[in-house]
């Protein structure tokens, strides 16, 4: 009996690493294809400079790290002396980071009230269809009166990227949780609202909650190098500001830079979203 179930244990290992494998390798594929026609269409195009190839895109990311900047950290005032490309990424982290906790935090609080009580989200919802339309972007000229072209107007207008979208998701989670979840909690002693919103409501939630915060820490990228694009200092400066000089593999290098960033954060926030969701 034993030998059976080791050799179907086996056989279940041998089988998921094949289509691991196959996956993998139809990637692998898939970002080859992407090279080599990125690589003709660079070949191609005339003047050369308006379609930097892959090579000439690696050389000027390397560059970005040939040399050395130095930026002042916020509130500390201080300078700090990194690597050109990281200095330029520290700096739109000073900005995407405050707006894409602030953001969120509101956001969530909004939608988990909103999508709990009644009355209130009666009282809201007028409000919310005519302010959810308008792009983050759209608030960058307010950005620019109430905060100057800095830190805290690019802050803003992640702050309202990051609201909106984790809004939804939570307000869609509570929306959604099963009334026969709350009955059977009612039936074994929980009656008082805010002990079934923390009880029932907020673990229902929790997968959606989760989801559109993952989703906002993509998002959000777009969103601050828009915002950076208008002069406040960080990769989308240096992105616009690099293509009014021609030098369009440097543009091509910190966009490699903000996938890497994001990339690093997805995956952390990922393994972070299996441990608190484990119990499902």
């Amino acid at each position: 009996m034993s030998t059976q179930t080791d050799t179907s244990s086996n056989a279940l290992t041998a089988k998921t690493f094949e289509g691991d494998l196959r996956r993998y390798l139809r990637g692998l594929g898939g970002l080859l294809v992407f090279l080599l026609v990125w690589w003709v269409g660079a070949m191609t195009t005339q003047p050369s400079y308006l379609v930097p190839g892959p090579l000439d895109s690696v050389r000027a990311f390397i560059d970005l790290f040939a040399t050395s900047t130095a930026i002042v950290v916020p509130i500390l005032g201080s300078s700090l002396v990194l690597p050109t490309g990281l200095a330029h990424l520290a700096q739109t982290l000073f900005h995407y980071v405050p707006g894409l906790l602030l953001g969120a935090t509101c956001g969530i609080g909004l939608g988990l009230a909103m999508g709990w009580n009644g009355a209130f989200d009666d009282w809201l919802r007028p409000l919310v269809r005519v302010l959810r339309p308008i792009p983050p972007l759209a608030w960058i000229v307010f950005a620019i009166v109430w905060f100057g072209i800095h830190h805290t107007g690019a802050a803003f207008i992640v702050f309202v990227g990051a609201f909106w979208i984790n809004f939804y998701g939570a307000y869609g989670g509570v929306e959604g949780v099963s009334t026969e979840l709350t009955d059977a909690a009612s039936t074994l002693g929980v009656e008082r609202d805010l002990s079934m919103l923390k009880l029932v409501a907020l673990p229902s939630a929790a997968p959606q909650v989760l989801t559109g915060f993952r989703t906002s820490i993509g998002r959000c990228w777009m969103v601050v190098v828009g915002a950076e694009l208008f002069g406040a200092p960080g990769v989308g400066y240096e992105i616009i500001n690099a293509s009014n000089n021609l030098a369009m593999a440097t543009s091509v290098a910190y966009m490699f830079l903000i996938s890497l960033a994001f990339l690093c954060m997805d995956v952390g926030f990922r393994l972070l979203e299996r441990r608190v969701l484990a119990w499902r």
